[in-house]
């Protein structure tokens, strides 16, 4: 495997996924930004733009344990959480661990899946932990979910709720890819898929590192105050029903922390947390019924938040 120091880890994660995921470096720099803030990701779009190969890639890019769970209406709780059995020759009962338990887990088609089994996730996502007949059983210190979902419209799927929603960092599309893109990516897998010959670039603790290195990114107090006044304007803003929450705030501010550490700036600005702002806030929002019917967006409410916040002092 070739070695990447921490402060590199991410151009090195970017230049692999690069390999399979073509004409699509806006959507890579927002997963990568999401794994290194500790946050998860939802990305929502129709089949076959290759959400799926992202998240694969991804896990391929590292050292590192990698689940699929493939959600239908009939998966139990259990069968992702994992569940105790009885064990004849010890006399006694004993956990056996769902595919949870993994450093990337791509959870897919999520909103296939019954309510009851995607709350599942929520103690995984959120606490880094299950528990299971009262016994809490930890997940590894690297914990990325990349779940992916098929827009609410199509049939057999259930939207999923504010709560569950909420644990997640970002909410991405993939969208088509440039006709040029498109080309090159049948020309590259007519005889084979790149994602075959995909090695790994980074370690486990390489990833770990780079987390934490990602709260010490520079962020003034100013910029602290204008994710709040983005946040309070989502509230009181008229098409809104229910704003971002102070944990939309602080995965705001985080994200923007990450993606100035993948960028290699020394602080945060204000230009990257208006670039993350539709990522981390649109599935946070509820709108009004009338203005859904007329037609309203999050990323539109959003876009008018964003021209009311006054900018800091000094940028």
């Amino acid at each position: 495997m070739k070695p990447a120091r921490t402060e590199n880890i991410a151009t090195a994660l970017r230049r692999n996924i690069q390999k399979v995921i073509i004409g699509k470096d806006d959507v890579i720099d927002l997963v990568l930004t999401a794994l290194l803030a500790r946050g998860h990701i939802l990305i929502e779009d129709v089949p076959g733009l290759g959400k799926t190969l992202l998240a694969k890639a991804l896990a391929r890019s590292i050292d590192s344990s990698f689940q699929r769970i493939q959600f239908t209406p009939d998966l139990l709780p259990s069968d992702v959480t994992g569940n105790s059995f009885y064990n004849d020759r010890e006399h006694a009962f004993e956990f056996r661990r769902g595919p949870v338990f993994a450093n990337i887990l791509l959870g897919d088609e999520l909103n296939r899946a019954t309510p009851r089994t995607q709350s599942a996730l929520l103690e995984a996502m959120e606490e880094h932990q299950v528990t299971v007949d009262g016994q809490t059983h930890p997940l590894p210190p690297l914990f990325f979910v990349a779940a992916t979902q098929n827009p609410v419209e199509q049939q057999g799927v259930y939207t999923l709720p504010e709560a569950q929603l909420d644990r997640f960092l970002m909410q991405i599309s993939v969208g088509y890819p440039a006709r040029a893109d498109e080309i090159a990516i049948i020309q590259g897998q007519i005889e084979t898929t790149p994602l075959d010959s995909l090695q790994p670039v980074a370690k486990i603790e390489d990833v770990v590192a780079a987390q934490k290195q990602v709260r010490q990114v520079h962020a003034d107090e100013t910029i602290a105050d204008y994710v709040v006044r983005i946040a309070e304007a989502s509230r009181t803003h008229p098409d809104v029903i229910l704003g971002a929450s102070p944990r939309g705030s602080l995965g705001l501010l985080v994200a923007a922390q990450a993606m100035t550490f993948l960028s290699g700036a020394d602080y945060v600005s204000p230009d990257t947390v208006k670039k993350l702002a539709a990522p981390v806030l649109r599935h946070r929002l509820m709108l009004k019924p009338t203005s859904v019917l007329a037609g309203r967006t999050p990323d539109q409410v959003i876009h008018d938040v964003l021209d009311r916040a006054e900018l800091p002092l000094g940028f």
